[in-house]
């Protein structure tokens, strides 16, 4: 099959795309159609690499208000109505909710997913259930799992425990959560632990990491020195922190050598911490994001990620990252042209270096035919008018397709 007249990732110079056998055999500005070959005009549209949802809780989604609403919308109280929540949680509840999810996804150019599955619940229900989904769904959507230990790894009874065996049961990745320890000293000891877990269990790494506006939560500093020390690098992933912003900048300049030299990964998700964020604040009020503009300049990896559609913590989500990236380029001041042309890096290229996706992901002959259209020429236009995915193509096979609506002025 022959694509023609595909704007790739912002180029203005048409190329063509041949598919064979579920893999991109040929990407070039002059390819004609083999005797007999299937050929469809893309027209000019944007083609970019699908989507990546870097952090989201798929075990939590679509329970907003079930049993109870978060009426301050704080962090916290988000925790407690999940804590409640957990005693409805059961296999056939948890699929039909993921696969909702999934599908909201898909219609948004999504194929990768790392989904963070709570782990502090003796049962273990979610990651049995989500483990079954990773397969079910794998022709679909390729899901990642992060053992979540919501409640604290030292601070949850048999934290420790529940966490090797939620490796056990095929967690690709090793959370923690070290702002919500009740102790410092838990919290370095809950990092130690979950990095050292990983090293020997060949995992990665993905920390809720400093989810707080306190400028004296520091786990970022233990997350990043040990992801050196132990060489894991960037196979470890600083979630969220969010207490960044709040950090004085002298202690960020010294920080930022121990973060360059560690070669960790960021994951900032402005949806949610910009709602959480701040709340113990009159005014002036934080805005609650991580460092984005500064880490990105620093040459850092960061990927944008929507955390939470519609649970106890984000009362709203749709699965599109549109969304995450336009509301993140405004709130860390990142509207420079070529930054928002650049932006879709951030749930593309970037995000695929969090998930370690290697040779698996991009725009190469050789590699899977994966990919998204969207009706827009480039980037800056799909972000500007909220641009439909046209179609989303995985391994060569159409997984989701769509037609825009329009609308016009009367007068």
């Amino acid at each position: 099959m022959l694509f023609q007249n595909a704007l790739i990732e912002n180029s203005t110079t048409p190329a063509g795309i041949r598919v064979e056998n579920g893999t991109f055999a040929a990407i070039g500005p002059e390819l004609t159609p083999h005797p007999g070959e299937e050929v469809v005009d893309l027209g000019g549209k944007l083609v970019l690499p699908p989507f990546i949802e870097s952090h989201v809780h798929l075990d939590t989604c679509l329970t907003a208000g079930d049993p109870v609403w978060n009426l301050s919308g704080t962090l916290f109280e988000g925790i407690e109505c999940w804590a409640k929540r957990k005693d409805k949680l059961s296999r056939q509840d948890i699929k039909e909710r993921v696969h909702r999810a999934v599908r909201l996804y898909a219609a948004h150019g999504v194929q990768h997913i790392r989904t963070h599955v709570d782990v502090t619940d003796p049962s273990l229900v979610a990651m049995e259930t989500m483990v079954e989904l990773r397969e079910e769904l794998k022709g679909t959507m390729d899901i990642q799992i992060v053992a979540f230990p919501q409640e604290g790894i030292l601070s949850f009874p048999n934290g420790k425990e529940l966490m090797k065996k939620a490796v056990e049961l095929g967690a690709d990745a090793v959370g923690a959560i070290p702002h919500f320890e009740f102790t410092r000293e838990y919290s370095v000891e809950s990092l130690n632990f979950a990095l050292e877990l990983a090293a020997k269990e060949n995992k990665l790494v993905d920390v809720h990491c400093d989810e707080i506006d306190d400028e004296a939560s520091r786990g970022l500093e233990t997350v990043a020195a040990r992801a050196l020390e132990l060489g894991l690098y960037d196979k470890v992933t600083a979630s969220h922190t969010t207490a960044m912003h709040s950090y004085n900048n002298a202690y960020v300049v010294r920080l930022m050598r121990l973060l360059k030299m560690s070669r960790i990964n960021f994951v900032s998700n402005p949806l949610v911490n910009t709602h959480l964020q701040g709340r113990m604040d009159t005014y002036p009020k934080r805005r609650g994001v991580t460092r984005v503009k500064e880490l990105t300049e620093a040459g850092i990896n960061v990927s944008f990620g929507h955390d939470d559609i519609f649970d106890p913590w984000y009362p709203m989500g749709t699965g599109s990252l549109r969304d995450v990236v336009f509301m993140g380029l405004h709130v860390c001041q990142m509207m420079g042209y070529e930054e928002i042309m650049g932006s879709y890096k951030f749930i593309t290229a970037n995000a695929a270096k969090t998930l370690h996706l290697g040779d698996r992901y991009g725009l190469e002959a050789g590699r899977p035919a994966s990919f998204i259209v969207l009706d827009a020429k480039n980037w800056y236009d799909a972000l500007n008018t909220n641009a439909a995915v046209l179609c989303s193509y995985k391994n060569g096979r159409k997984i989701a397709e769509s037609t825009p609506g329009t609308s016009a002025a009367l007068f």
